[in-house]
């Protein structure tokens, strides 16, 4: 590839390589400049510009980038189309995403040109999850390059697959001893219940029983008969030792066990069993916990009918210290300092990209108020003024007007291109422009101006993902209204939604995590969808 700098007669059919305003127009890095192109930055006075051309063995960064993203892309995988040597492959299904690490370093080692990155192995995606992505640095590369990436990708078995989980009965015994509380035990239940639904199991009723080898015999064998696919075992005390009460239990009822013990903590007494073609697992101590620990890496392999055997479970060390990791909501070194809990980072996400029909003529999100703002840069101000970071704005219809209007404002502006599909991929959109490191995120109206900054920033102080407070949602005499907060969990399902809906179907479907905020004013119900409301709020019709 030949890259430089052209004089502007000799630019016609070359790559732009930064974008250029000419003739009143946007060309994006990467155009292929046409004569009118030519003709509109000569015009503009550009007599020369930096540009690449390809030489004969060239292979274009788009094409390059889908052919590496085909070879690597497994079951339960898509890909996306082709932009700015850029493929992105997505998840199919909700499963464990794998990756062979051996051969992505491989390629990656080729040459600075060809990039792909993934999701870390084991890491459980929804379906729609963006998973890896491959990027081509240049416009284009070798075809020497491309070939040696293609080799790298190619190999026994995929490098790159969702496996999904597959629903399945499970049994679950516990045991009793003296004194142990009633509430251990249904927290116990609890945990499990929700671990494994998680995860598309359902639980079978439990069977608890005393603390002895021939009574968890009995159960483990009742429950098999009932169908169970998977037994677990919550023992009154851990295992601490192969011949302890739930493992003799397991061999006496005509099983045998695989592997005690594993390198991550917590879950270090985790026991590996089967009975006959069922797999068995007795569970350590950490397992009545709804945290994540040892016991989730191992069910979720389970359900996504991956084989586990002891040699799997000892290669868990690296990344098995789960005590103090970000995946834990509160670790001990912030835990024991007074008033130390980190504050959650919170971005907003303000939709502006609709035609506003029902109004007229007008944008209504352009409508200027006594003060000269318009519409959305009064709601955009207010977001402002409350501490949600970042603040991206999703443009549609009236683009470039809307970005105007919000002309040196702290705001990342992304446009959506196909806004005319609805209220979905607007959201979408802004999700997917979020960097790294937020834990959740506002989703704002930009036709409601008069959502207050001091109701936006409740919103965030009642947003606590350990306490289970995940959706914050604000409600004025018992009606629920905008902005809602959605934690950082939630954004798969929300980059899932299609059509012309918005996120509130996913209130009805996590009630449990949803946590309504009350708020004096009906700022958080007032849209204006209409000329005549827009009239009932003077101030905000001024000009």
């Amino acid at each position: 590839m030949i890259f430089g700098e052209v004089p502007i007669d000799e630019a016609e059919g070359a790559i732009l390589a930064h974008s250029l305003h000419a003739g009143g127009r946007l060309l994006k890095k990467g155009r292929v400049l046409s004569a009118e192109d030519v003709a509109a930055l000569r015009a503009g006075g550009i007599a020369r510009l930096v540009c690449a051309r390809l030489e004969p063995g060239d292979v274009g960064e788009d094409v390059a980038a889908e052919r590496i993203a085909q070879l690597c892309s497994g079951h339960g995988l898509a890909c996306s189309r082709a932009a700015t040597g850029r493929v992105n492959l997505h998840a199919t299904v909700r499963g464990l995403f794998r990756v062979d690490r051996t051969r992505v370093d491989a390629l990656n080692a080729i040459d600075e040109a060809v990039t792909l990155a993934t999701l870390p192995n084991d890491s459980v995606v929804a379906a729609g999850e963006m998973v890896a992505t491959v990027k081509i640095i240049p416009f284009a590369v070798g075809q020497a390059v491309l070939a040696q990436a293609e080799a790298a990708a190619c190999g026994e078995g995929p490098l790159l697959a969702v496996h999904p989980f597959r629903p399945r009965p499970v049994g679950l015994v516990l045991t009793r001893s003296p004194g142990l509380r009633e509430s251990v035990l249904e927290g116990t239940v609890a945990a499990t219940r929700a671990r494994l639904e998680a995860l598309g199991a359902t639980l079978l009723d439990p069977h608890d029983c005393e603390h002895a080898t021939d009574a968890v015999a009995a159960s483990l064998l009742r429950l098999a008969r009932l169908g169970a696919r998977l037994l677990l075992i919550a023992g009154a005390s851990a295992v601490v030792d192969r011949r302890d009460v739930c493992p003799e239990a397991i061999v006496r009822a005509g099983g045998e066990i695989l592997h005690f013990g594993m390198p991550v903590d917590p879950g270090n007494l985790l026991l590996l069993a089967r009975l006959g073609d069922i797999p068995a697992v007795v569970l350590p101590g950490c397992a009545r916990s709804p945290k994540r620990n040892g016991v989730d890496w191992v069910l979720e392999r389970m359900m996504a009918d991956l084989p586990i055997q002891g040699h799997d479970i000892m290669a868990l060390g690296v990344g098995g210290l789960l005590k103090e990791t970000p995946l834990r909501p509160l670790p001990r070194a912030r835990a024991t300092a007074p008033g130390s809990r980190a504050a959650p980072s919170i971005a907003a996400i303000v939709l502006a990209a609709g035609r506003s029909s029902r109004f007229g003529s007008t944008n209504k999100l352009l409508v200027r108020g006594l003060d000269g703002r318009a519409m959305i840069a009064r709601t955009v101000d207010n977001v402002l003024a409350s501490r949600a970071r970042p603040v991206v704005v999703v443009t549609g219809h009236a683009a470039k007007e809307v970005a105007q209007a919000l002309a040196g404002r702290d705001v990342l502006v992304v446009h959506n291109p196909d806004h005319a599909t609805g209220l979905a991929r607007s959201i979408r959109t802004g999700i997917d422009a979020l960097g790294e490191g937020v834990d959740g995120a506002l989703i704002v109206l930009g036709d409601m101006p008069l959502v207050r900054p001091e109701v936006i920033d409740r919103l965030i102080d009642a947003f606590d993902g350990e306490a289970g407070r995940e959706i914050v949602v604000p409600a004025h005499r018992g009606v629920r209204g905008n902005p809602v907060l959605f934690g950082a969990r939630f954004f798969p399902a929300l980059r899932a939604l299609a059509g012309d809906v918005g996120a509130r179907g996913l209130l009805a479907a996590h009630a449990a995590a949803v946590h309504e905020v009350a708020v004096e004013d009906d700022g958080i119900l007032r849209d204006f969808d209409t000329p005549e409301a827009l009239a009932a709020a003077p101030n905000l019709a001024g000009a």
